[in-house]
């Protein structure tokens, strides 16, 4: 299978753009952040433990109101990406991802799982339209322990939270 030269420039720009995505994240640099989304996008972190949000701005204050204080790192890292460009200006994307997250002093979760998104480019440049994350493995350990989080503890934590 051939690719066309414009469609691998395409794939490439996706590349960078979701490296961005990780670092500006993991710097907490929110307005820069913002700027790799449409307007309208929709991020779905549902199955991951969170939830629907509709909006590039509601997004980003869902996502620094969860990540957001001193204590609060993370280092998310993406690899073996499926893009497909659909259309000039339309493509799909699945990455595996990997990410830590820093939940207190001496308590971190360790992610596994995947990205999927589809992309649009907006004023000649390429931006997420939608992100859904999935979930396959969460650890959460300290010094001492480190302990699963199977799909079912984390139902029942949730209906804990809620109640």
């Amino acid at each position: 299978m051939r690719i066309d030269p414009a469609t691998l420039a395409d794939i490439e720009e996706i590349k960078q753009l979701k490296a961005r995505y990780c670092r500006l994240l993991d710097a907490k640099d929110w307005a820069a952040w913002r700027e790799l989304f449409t307007d309208d996008f929709v991020g779905d972190t549902a199955a991951a433990g969170g939830r629907v949000v509709r909006g590039a701005d509601a997004f980003v204050a869902f996502t620094r109101r969860n990540l957001a204080g001193a204590g609060r790192v993370t280092a998310h890292r993406v690899h073996a990406p499926e893009i497909e460009v659909v259309s000039p200006d339309s493509a799909t994307g699945v990455w595996a991802l990997e990410d830590v997250v820093r939940l207190g002093p001496g308590v971190t979760l360790r992610g596994y799982g995947h990205y999927h998104e589809t992309y649009r480019r907006v004023d000649g440049r390429w931006r997420i339209a939608s992100l859904r994350l999935t979930r396959l493995r969460e650890d959460v350990f300290n010094l001492a322990v480190s302990v699963y989080v199977s799909p079912r503890i984390r139902r029942a934590l949730r209906r804990f939270a809620r109640d």
